[in-house]
């Protein structure tokens, strides 16, 4: 997207990946996993990594690569992450634990886990059961509306068990409970906080007596004891910069969990195969498909299970501000994956590639190397004003501490750094600026080349004011029905150098432009979607038999049309 996010490569290691015909292992070596990982570090696809690998025998290979961040401990299978919504399956193992006790039921509403004074909204009738915030069939929205955290860099930290409850005692839902899928941070967070409420305990302390400790796993869990807390690994953004951890007190169930690669791999060697215990038979009841979300995809008690071919691969994936995880397995090949990383930037497709060689990777980009030079200050400062793309976008130049500085329509401040005299390229996203003059030498324009597209500019004025804030348009989040959704899942061609990729997943969709990080798109009607991390839109267009064909990228004031190629 224009101006706003970190360009990124993704390896590509097909000779590496390729089905080994002579050994049982599933997995390639030590050598060529850490070549994996180690390639997405350098393409600046992760600050960190470290991945871990079961076989069907139960060994498993950890290997890392990258950085835990400034201060922290060196990375490795002892360095511990924000797990994010991956704490979703282990709020529905205690639930499928504690059915398995019979301390509650799959059929039980949560209205009765919680005080009497709230009113927890119901539709026809119907109540919100256990089951339905474990399968997302709830009706409740992602989050509730009236959340807003005081800090937005740790945004559940404020939330109250009070303000759940005065949220769940005036909603009014918008659809039949059970009807459709749609993924909630606070029907899991309300199911955690149910849950605690049947075992009059924390939720913290309901998962360490009824998980974690059987397990062993003693390098897990919400609050950083001494020993975790040495080996916390450092979040960070999609530009590199190290974010707060987050708090989740309210709404733990749905993303509170933090560990490490090491107690992860034994939580999926728990899920995996025959059941030895009495905890593992319960897992195994989270893992039944409960409700289809998809030709592809349906969900069991929060796990998902997607089909490929004749395979299966059972997952869910997590993220925090600054930690992007994954976990899943194929329980019929009896392997597993675990990625943990600790930036912005996600790498499921490294599990899902790992589990089943059908699902490729992110497609590969070469970056281009750019060497920076330096420009005197008298032909910087010839470049500095305002340049009109189109009506409604424009880009200011400044030059600020003897550096040039660019701003975009509605978007932030960023350098650029000179490879000539008059093309300059930035490092946050894959674009350069190259400047214009007329026969007299005086700076006339300049061109924006970005998505294979060369965006011309006319120069308006010799300083800079920033254009005066727009009011943004405000944009109704709807939900579209999966069956929908899984329509407009392919490739779009918009350019001989530039696509994009949408793809599904837990129910919500998402887009990746060539040599972009992954962002989730939301509907405001059934073929037009719209992003939060930067103002652009998308619309999809359909032949008359109803088959989706392109997309429109609506950007900068500009329209640019993609066929649909796969």
């Amino acid at each position: 997207m224009m101006m706003i996010i970190r360009t990124w490569a993704v390896l590509s290691v097909c000779t590496l990946l390729l089905p080994c015909t002579v050994t049982a292992q599933h997995f390639p070596s030590a050598k060529e996993l850490a070549s994996l990982i180690q390639k997405r570090v350098d393409d600046n696809g992760a600050v960190g990594i470290v991945l871990g690998v079961m076989e069907a025998d139960g060994s498993t290979l950890v290997v890392s690569a990258g950085e835990a961040g400034s201060g922290a401990k060196a990375l490795g299978e002892r360095s511990v992450f924000e797990i994010g919504s991956i704490s979703k399956v282990f709020t529905s193992t205690l639930l499928a634990e504690m059915v398995r006790r019979r301390n509650v039921n799959l059929a039980d509403p949560v209205s009765s886990y919680l005080p009497d004074s709230v009113r927890v909204p119901s539709r026809a009738g119907r109540d919100i059961t256990l089951l339905d915030l474990a399968t997302h069939h709830s009706g409740l929205p992602r989050l509730p509306s009236n959340m807003v955290p005081a800090d937005p860099s740790n945004p559940y930290a404020d939330y109250s068990v009070q303000q759940l409850y005065t949220f769940l005692s005036a909603h009014e839902l918008r659809r039949d409970i059970g009807s459709q899928y749609e993924y909630s941070n606070l029907a899991v967070g309300l199911l955690g906080h149910a849950l605690s409420q049947a075992a009059a305990t924390s939720y913290e302390d309901a998962i360490r007596g009824s998980i974690l400790k059987p397990l062993g796993m003693d390098m897990s869990g919400i609050e950083l004891d001494s020993n975790m807390s040495e080996w916390m690994a450092k979040g960070h953004d999609q530009q590199g910069n190290v974010v707060p951890l987050w708090d989740l007190p309210t709404l733990a169930g749905a993303g509170a969990l933090r560990s490490n690669v090491r107690d992860m791999l034994r939580f999926l060697a728990a899920n995996i195969g025959e059941p030895k215990t009495q905890l593992e038979l319960a897992m195994r009841t989270a893992h039944v498909p409960r409700e289809k979300i998809s030709d592809q995809m349906s969900i069991g008690l929060n796990w998902h299970i997607r089909s490929v071919g004749k395979s299966k691969i059972v997952w869910h994936n997590g993220g925090t501000a600054g930690f992007r995880t994954f976990i899943g397995f194929d329980p019929e090949r009896e392997v597993g994956v675990v990625v943990l990383t600790n930036s912005g930037h996600g790498a499921d497709d490294i599990g899902l590639h790992l589990i089943n060689q059908d699902i490729p990777l992110a497609p590969p980009r070469e970056p281009i190397k750019r060497t920076e030079i330096v420009v005197p200050a008298r032909v910087l400062e010839e470049y500095v004003g305002e340049y009109a793309l189109s009506p409604q976008f424009s880009i200011a130049v400044t030059l600020e501490g003897g550096a040039l500085f660019i701003q975009a329509t509605g978007q932030g401040k960023f350098p650029v750094f000179a490879e000539s005299e008059s093309k300059f390229f930035l490092k946050v996203v894959e674009a350069q600026i190259s400047f214009r003059r007329d026969e007299t030498g005086a700076v006339t324009g300049l061109i924006l080349h970005q998505n294979g597209q060369n965006q011309p500019g006319k120069k308006m004025r010799k300083s800079a004011p920033l254009a005066p804030p727009k009011e943004p348009i405000k944009r109704a989040e709807i939900v579209v029905a999966a069956k929908v959704l899984e329509d407009y899942v392919g490739e779009y061609k918009l350019s001989h150098q530039f696509s994009i990729t949408v793809t599904l997943e837990a129910g919500a969709l998402f887009i990746q432009a060539t040599g972009q990080p992954k962002n989730p798109v939301f509907a405001e009607s059934e073929s037009k979607f719209f992003l939060k991390v930067v103002d652009a839109q998308i619309s999809f267009q359909r032949d008359e038999a109803g088959a989706v064909t392109g997309l429109t990228l609506h950007q900068g004031g500009l329209n640019q049309p993609g066929k649909k190629v796969r």
